[in-house]
């Protein structure tokens, strides 16, 4: 490795050792961008350049103090890391989980700094969230507990400023208890101030299923490609909240056959093709669990899975792979089945959601591997049609949306492929995906002066 890399990753690990999602982030990208920084290694080691990429510009941390339905206080804590906002306001989701910590956050930003550059839209990187776990709480548990939440965040965010969306644990349900709690303390509608909101007040059509839409868009362009395509595949899917749903409907639309999905407990298995309405009708409407499939497709196979086991997902044999729950679910055991089974593509709807070691294992068996930061940036570029049609106060129909959607989807794929290529990694969209949002950050930071 190229010596100021080698001395920046080093760097790294020594002040972030205990953040190892964060540090696996870190590690993926720099690298990736090798050849970049070597023929620009003079400037980017005189101005520090890797160093400031590497560090948030602000991490915010709070106390979310919240009571019960029994009268019963509990506190959790609250995050957003700042990352970036090199070319644009802050913009990345917010996240209600039991895992989240610091690492997490720092992980999803970074992340979130080179996704959003891909879009080639004006929006800088941030994530945010808190370790509260909304499974099992009364819709008055959870206003109570956004509205303590947006009491202390208020004071961080903007539309000009910072711009949180929903993540893992944070639907249109949450967004809407954040946006009045919001409103309430500014005394002023900002439609802009937040993502992901109901169509009654502010929201896109076509934002819930975008990310799902996008991922499917990015497939279409890589597998068309490599002169393969969706139609007649056999796709295997984790997860089963937005980004799987309709990850899963765009792939059906598309010809394809999708035979699993899953949440926390477990996973379903129907050879015969999953049917999408009823998964829906499960998680969205009744806000089930994943087992409840069977109650209609008795025939179907439903397999636990336990927290600290791999996915079941990754042992059904397929053509392609899309891990749609959460990071580091691709372990490098899951990849080897994939392989094993005759994977030809796998596809990241979630963050990160292949190891390091998977990822390279996949790319050394010349499996195409489209990466999340730019696989399901669909997400992230809707919010920013949505900020857009708030600044505006007009809204676009479904159907333009979705087609602006595509078209950005398109031009994320031609800019990691060309990257690819420039750099002699034809095929490594991984690589091609980092290098090329890399150097429009690179450029920005520069431009920009030591700040």
């Amino acid at each position: 490795m190229n010596k100021y890399l080698q001395r920046v990753l080093t760097q790294t690990k020594q002040n972030n050792s205990n953040e190892t999602e964060y540090l696996q982030s870190v590690e993926e990208v720099l690298t990736s961008i090798e050849p970049v920084v070597e023929a620009h290694k003079d400037i980017y080691e005189k101005t520090a350049l890797l160093e400031r990429i590497v560090e948030p510009e602000r991490i915010i941390t709070f106390r979310v103090p919240w009571m019960d339905d029994n009268g019963q206080v509990h506190v959790n804590r609250g995050y957003r890391v700042q990352f970036s906002s090199l070319i644009g306001p802050y913009k990345g989701g917010l996240r209600f989980h039991p895992s989240v910590n610091q690492s997490i956050m720092k992980f999803l930003g970074f992340e979130q700094i080179f996704k959003n550059a891909l879009t080639g839209l004006p929006i800088g990187g941030a994530k945010g969230g808190s370790n509260f776990d909304p499974k099992g709480k009364s819709d008055n548990e959870i206003m109570r507990f956004c509205q303590s939440f947006m009491t202390e965040l208020y004071r961080h965010i903007g539309q000009d400023v910072d711009v949180p969306a929903g993540d893992i644990g944070v639907g249109g349900r949450e967004i809407g208890y954040l946006f009045g709690q919001y409103k309430r303390i500014r005394d002023a509608y900002e439609g802009g101030v937040l993502t992901g909101k109901d169509i009654s007040y502010g929201g896109s059509l076509a934002r819930k299923e975008a990310t799902g839409y996008g991922l499917i868009f990015f497939m279409r362009e890589m597998l068309n490609a490599h002169n393969n395509s969706l139609a007649g595949k056999t796709v295997t899917i984790s997860g089963s909240g937005n980004v799987a749903i309709y990850a899963a409907e765009k792939a059906i639309a598309s010809g394809a056959k999708v035979v699993t999905m899953s949440d926390s407990n477990g996973c379903i298995y129907d050879p015969a093709g999953i049917d999408i309405n009823l998964v829906k009708q499960i998680k969205e409407v009744e806000r089930g669990r994943i087992k409840e499939y069977l109650r209609v497709y008795p025939n179907a196979q439903y397999i636990e899975s336990r927290s600290n086991e791999d996915s079941p997902v990754w042992t059904i044999k397929t053509d392609i792979a899309l891990p749609c729950a959460t990071q580091n679910e691709i372990s490098l055991d899951s990849a080897k089945k994939l392989v094993q089974n005759g994977v030809i593509a796998v596809g990241e709807g979630a963050n990160m959601p292949c190891t390091l070691e998977a990822t390279n294992y996949l790319l050394e068996n010349r499996i195409l591997v489209a990466p999340g930061k730019a696989a399901n940036a669909g997400g992230v570029a809707t919010s920013a049609i949505e900020m857009s049609q708030n600044s505006m106060r007009f809204y676009y129909t479904f159907e333009e949306v979705e087609e602006k959607l595509d078209k950005i989807m398109v031009n994320i794929f031609k800019a990691c492929k060309q990257a690819a290529d420039d750099y002699n990694h034809s095929g490594n969209y991984v690589m091609g995906a980092n290098i090329a949002a890399f150097k429009k950050l690179a450029d920005a930071m520069i431009a920009q002066g030591i700040v």
